[in-house]
């Protein structure tokens, strides 16, 4: 959607739950986070929630998010988000809390929170962005990076025998999360269905089911050095066809 603003210039559209004083983002040219957060935006509209929200974000590429909304917004330390959010959400279970957080936040230092938080079934919505790299460092090896990809700290390839291989980390949230849980991996390649996750992961908690969970496959052009059709080609097949796109787990209708 796009409409007119001063001088008839032509704009696209905004998300209302964005603050539009801090567009364009500070990502880089590429990025797959504004894609990811303008999903999140346009969720958060739809389902009226703006005011309920409290948006929490990690340390790495994500922190770059955190005058992105126009909503409470929370930055924490290196893995920590989770808990944060965990908190915020049982000290007040009336907000909708968001925490937002790169793969390596999620699955590196804050493995255990995210873990233990699908364990406990925390009514709280996780959003992961999924882009095989530390991006914010230079691009070294990730718990995402996929076998005999090069990074800065694995320029022959990662070796799965030295190691091991990819985290899949909604597998793993959808393997020990009780009940109520609803658990997605989405990529920037589709929007649409991205966002639609997003806002089922959303509406899991305004319902009061449990944990919800979705990790994004994203981009990092600068890191990955590659031009569009490259990264798109990286995205859309070499992602895809490790980390597999779709829902996990769907609560069950409550009976009565």
């Amino acid at each position: 959607m796009q409409e007119l603003k001063e001088n008839n210039v032509l704009q696209p559209a905004m998300p209302a739950s964005w603050n539009e004083d801090t567009k364009a983002h500070k990502f880089c040219p590429g990025c797959g986070h504004g894609i990811i957060l303008k999903c999140l935006g346009e969720a958060i509209d739809e389902l009226g929630i703006k005011g309920k929200m409290v948006f929490g974000c990690d340390i790495g590429c994500s922190l770059l998010a955190w005058d992105f909304f126009n909503v409470d917004t929370v930055q924490t330390h290196h893995g920590r988000t989770t808990p944060v959010i965990t908190g915020m959400k049982r000290a007040n279970p009336d907000i909708i809390g968001v925490a937002y957080m790169g793969d390596g936040g999620g699955y590196a230092i804050g493995s255990q929170h995210l873990f233990n938080a699908a364990v406990r079934g925390e009514k709280i919505t996780i959003i992961l962005c999924n882009n095989c790299n530390y991006g914010m460092t230079g691009g070294q090896m990730a718990p995402t990076t996929l076998p005999g990809m090069k990074t800065e700290t694995t320029p022959y390839g990662r070796d799965v025998e030295q190691a091991g291989y990819p985290t899949k980390g909604p597998e793993m949230v959808a393997a020990v999360a009780p009940e109520g849980a609803y658990v997605a991996r989405g990529t920037i390649a589709n929007p649409r269905q991205l966002k639609g996750f997003i806002k089922k992961a959303l509406q899991n908690q305004i319902d009061g089911n449990g944990i919800s969970f979705v990790e994004c496959l994203s981009s990092c052009p600068t890191n990955w050095r590659t031009n569009a059709k490259q990264t798109w080609e990286f995205v859309e097949k070499d992602m895809a066809q490790f980390f597999k796109v779709g829902e996990l787990r769907t609560p069950q209708p409550k009976e009565g």
